[in-house]
């Protein structure tokens, strides 16, 4: 009997910012007991119950706070920041430098009088900041649908300039999509500053995922069912080859390995390399009965 092939992304796991978020969070509990944070720190719930454990408290409600409170790396919005500010409250401030460097083009270019249209999920926590940087006279479009319709809507304005960013964890394709059209049908007239704020760590997952997904059989993307980078590596996959998203090895149905030779790996942004290496254990108790490399599951 041939054991299977399983390849895990090189690229596969925790970010930077995410990485240096949970561990200056385990850092600072060894100091701060009571530590809150707005929001989850990361979308996994197994990392979530390790840091509660030791005394993070997670909330939503920022008029819940009520002690020293860290910031996540999807960063906070401005008026939450002077929230915390007024309440006396104090801040360990890890919000990924990449978010702020958003921040601060979208401050700079707001105070210019540009329009802003922000790429990205109008409820996602990071675009949620970074909208409150931007100006009054600024949009989160989520799909080249919604960027049409603004446009539309632009040409018939008195605006005259106009910035496109995103969310670091938006779709490259999407946004090479989003560029072009908005560069065909923007009227001439209105001065265009498109800049690419998607984080280099994705660009670099997204293209391992398209290129793992091709040379296997079957994909596994692990990673929080709220995680929107995940979620765009579960697209990128099921486009080509057959794909499960799990949270976790206690999610993952062994039946389905069956006649099976190769297996895909890549996990988000916010999973721990504990997960993906349980995931690997729990695929290696499966006894594989193989079939030759042209049948498919």
């Amino acid at each position: 009997m041939e054991d299977v092939k399983i390849i895990i992304g090189k690229n596969a796991g925790f970010c930077y910012g995410v990485s240096r978020a949970v561990e200056g969070a385990h850092e600072a509990l060894k100091e701060n007991k009571n530590l809150y944070c707005l929001g989850e720190i990361v979308h996994n719930k197994e990392v979530i119950k390790e840091l509660e454990d030791k005394g993070l408290i997670t909330v939503q409600d920022i008029n819940k706070i009520q002690n020293k409170t860290l910031i996540r790396a999807h960063g906070i919005a401005k008026e939450a920041y002077q929230y915390l500010e007024d309440h006396n409250i104090s801040i360990i401030d890890f919000t990924c430098p990449k978010v702020l460097h958003i921040h601060k083009i979208a401050s700079d270019y707001g105070k210019l009088g540009y329009y802003i249209i922000l790429l990205g999920s109008k409820k996602h926590p990071e675009n949620i900041g970074t909208i409150s940087y931007c100006s009054s006279n600024s949009s989160i479009l989520e799909n080249l649908e919604e960027v049409k319709e603004k446009i539309g809507e632009l040409n018939k304005s008195n605006i005259k300039k106009l910035l496109v960013i995103s969310q670091t964890t938006f779709s490259i394709n999407a946004f090479k999509e989003i560029k072009e059209y908005i560069r065909a049908n923007l009227k001439k007239d209105i001065e265009l500053v498109i800049k690419n704020t998607i984080c280099n760590a994705t660009d670099v997952r997204q293209q391992e995922t398209k290129s793992l997904s091709t040379s296997v059989e079957l994909m596994i993307i692990i990673g929080g069912k709220n995680s929107s980078n995940t979620r765009k590596l579960y697209d990128i996959a099921k486009y080509n080859t057959a794909t499960i998203w799990i949270e976790n090895e206690s999610e993952l149905d062994l039946e389905i390995l069956n006649n099976l030779k190769t297996i895909g790996i890549m996990a988000g942004a916010s999973t721990p390399m504990k997960s993906i290496d349980d995931v690997v254990e729990k695929i290696k108790t499966k006894k594989f009965t193989l079939k030759n490399k042209y049948d498919t599951i």
